[in-house]
């Protein structure tokens, strides 16, 4: 073989190599501008190949390390030290809209005809990081537990004697006023008894008893209990399943845990409000939603309590369902309720998420694994290559989550959409404005930056009154606010989703006439 061809046969080899790799591979010069990058940097860092050949590698860094990479570079040209050069290291990328991602970086140095050049592998930690958020999450929750039902254990040792002597007392006293306080006593220790029952639930350890479930049956069951509950202010609603898989749990316990949520979502509607319930069938593929890491795929139950009151602030959601972790004022709450919901849930290999907005509301969803005695047969469409494609048509996703987003534009670009994403609602306008080819409009409902879904679908339709319109949230706005949906002629896809539902979503809105 020719020297010629060998080239011709190494370059061919090389470009296959950088064109599969999974992991980004940059090249830049002892400058620091960029030679060469291959197809995952650009999907990775989010720029076009054209845009970043030629232009200076700190583009991809934040600050400050953006600033000193030119000294970086400077200082091994003089000095030889290698800070990075074949060891590697875990640092921050800077992608194109802004967001800011964990990465590992493995950079090698060579030479051409004396000019030096660095080659960098730049591997997406992000994924790993939201794993090892979720186990770490699991692992406080468990270590909680774990804490909580030793205490309580040891606690009803106490308890069963103090309540025991007590009731020895009871037969030997005559006096009325020592019968008045040792009365008050024995209801102190059964709240104790009552406590720690509570902190048992949680723990995992109560005694469960479960039995053949109908969850429909059940919600429609409580209804009046739960109107006295909640009283004249709140309006109690329910959609539920007209095919709902039958659940093998504890009846009492979910009772309670309909209840616990029922009076938590009163308390969050202090000037009244709506409640809504909602049942139904759900499949957990692997990716359903990283909120439910630790859940196994299969087929489940989905319980959904949602009201639009005052919601709970981001920076405090992860904690709502530790135990004696309350955002009621002190005297108004234990902090236990959320937090024997969870352990019933999570006892029952089930699983419960929670999702809310300040000012708008929240919804609790509790996951229990579908009977195994039920029948086979349900109609099952989890495979993607059952959804429905598109034809081109081009789709502006608009989403402040950078992950959701990027997943979203992956999900539409492999149903044959063309796409253009923004992260708010201002970006969105100035998108439409530049492209006169919109066809759907898929925004998120609450989003920074001064436009939330309702107005961006105003001000979209004064500038495309044709333009079609697809909601997505995981708040449960299509029970609660109906009516905000149908005033403005839009639909509603409730995350989590998977790719059949969206598919399936997008097919019906683009088929409808504005």
């Amino acid at each position: 073989m020719t020297d010629g061809k060998t080239k011709d046969l190494d370059a061919a080899k090389l470009s296959a190599i950088l064109e599969s790799a999974v992991d980004a591979i940059i090249t830049i010069d002892a400058d620091g501008r960029i030679e060469s990058a291959n197809p995952a940097a650009s999907r990775l860092f989010q720029h076009d190949l054209a845009d970043l050949i030629g232009s200076n590698i700190s583009v991809l860094m934040p600050e400050p390390h953006r600033d000193a990479h030119d000294g970086y570079i400077a200082h091994h040209l003089r000095t030889g030290e290698k800070r990075i050069i074949g060891i590697g290291r875990e640092i921050q990328g800077l992608k194109k809209d802004g967001t800011v991602f964990p990465l590992h970086l493995s950079v090698s140095r060579f030479e051409i005809d004396g000019a030096i050049y660095f080659t960098g592998i730049v591997h997406d930690l992000t994924t790993t990081r939201q794993t090892e958020i979720a186990l770490q999450r699991a692992q406080r929750m468990e270590a909680i537990g774990q804490l909580t039902g030793g205490i309580a254990h040891d606690f009803n040792n106490l308890l069963t004697v103090v309540i025991g002597n007590l009731e020895l007392m009871e037969g030997q006293i005559e006096d009325e006023f020592l019968l008045t306080l040792l009365g008050e006593a024995q209801e102190a220790s059964e709240l104790g008894a009552r406590l720690t029952e509570r902190l048992l639930a949680f723990a995992r350890r109560s005694r469960l008893e479960p039995e053949r479930v109908d969850l429909n049956t059940m919600v429609v069951g409580l209804t009046d209990l739960l109107h006295r509950s909640l009283g004249e202010q709140i309006e109690l609603g329910s959609a539920l399943s007209t095919d709902l898989w039958p659940v093998r749990v504890d009846r009492g316990q979910v009772e309670n845990a309909i209840i616990n949520l029922a009076v938590n979502a009163r308390d969050a509607m202090p000037a009244g409000g709506r409640l809504f319930i909602e049942t139904g069938n759900v499949v957990v593929e692997d990716r359903f939603d990283e909120r439910m890491a630790d859940l196994k795929p299969g087929d489940y139950v989905r319980l959904s309590i949602s009201d639009d009151g005052c919601g709970i602030p981001s920076e405090i959601l992860d904690r709502v369902f530790e135990p004696f972790y309350t955002t009621k004022d002190v005297g108004h709450g234990t902090g236990l309720g959320l937090s024997m919901v969870y352990g019933f849930v999570k006892q029952s290999k089930g699983h419960a998420t929670i999702y809310s907005e300040p000012g708008i509301g929240t919804t609790v969803n509790l996951y229990l694994p579908r009977h195994e005695e039920a029948e086979e047969g349900t109609n099952r469409i989890t495979d993607p290559s059952h959804a429905t494609r598109g034809a081109g048509e081009h789709v502006l996703v608009v989403e402040d989550d950078a992950r959701v987003r990027a997943l979203t534009v992956r999900r539409l670009g492999d149903l044959g959409y063309r796409v253009t994403e923004a992260a708010d609602g201002p970006e969105a306008l100035e998108l439409l404005d530049q492209f006169g080819d919109i066809d759907l409009l898929f925004t998120d409902l609450v989003m920074p930056g001064g436009l939330n879904g309702y107005e961006l679908v105003e001000r979209a339709r004064q500038r495309d009154p044709g333009l079609k319109v697809l909601l997505t949230s995981g708040y449960a706005e299509d029970l609660v606010n109906p009516d905000r949906l149908s005033e403005r002629q839009v639909r509603l896809l409730r995350k989590p989703y998977r790719q059949t539902e969206l598919s399936e979503a997008l097919r019906i809105v683009l088929s409808e006439t504005v």
